[in-house]
C-alpha cells in the first residue's frame, strides 16, 4: 500500500466517523474551518524542517510527489485526517459525559 492510499483511507474513514458513525458534524462546523487553518501552518513548519532537512524522505513511488512547502500532499491529508478523527472523537466523549451528567 503506498502512503498515498494509506491517507487517502484514512481521510474517508475520518470523514465516515465523524459523519456517519459518531454524527458530531466537526466537519461541517463553522469553528473547525476557522481554526485548521492555525493547525495546518504549524504542521507546514514542522514538516518544512523534517523533510526539508531530510530528516524523514518517502520512497518516490509511494507519494505522488505534490509538495507543499516541502510537505508531501499525503503528510497534510493524513494531518488532517487525524485532527478530524481526534475532534470528533473529543466532541462526542464531551456530549456522552453531558448527557450521563442530566
Amino acid at each position: 500500500m503506498t502512503y498515498t492510499t494509506a491517507a487517502v483511507l484514512g481521510l474517508a474513514g475520518a470523514v465516515a466517523v465523524d459523519l456517519l458513525v459518531l454524527r458530531t458534524r466537526v466537519l461541517l462546523s463553522l469553528a473547525f474551518w476557522a481554526t485548521y487553518p492555525i493547525v495546518l501552518v504549524f504542521q507546514l513548519l514542522s514538516n518544512g524542517v523534517l523533510t526539508g532537512r531530510g530528516v524523514v524522505r518517502y520512497a518516490p513511488d509511494a507519494v505522488t510527489g505534490l509538495r507543499i512547502a516541502y510537505a508531501p500532499v499525503e503528510d497534510l491529508v493524513f494531518g488532517f485526517a487525524l485532527v478530524l478523527f481526534t475532534l470528533s472523537l473529543w466532541v462526542w466523549t464531551g456530549r456522552r459525559r453531558r448527557s450521563a451528567r442530566s
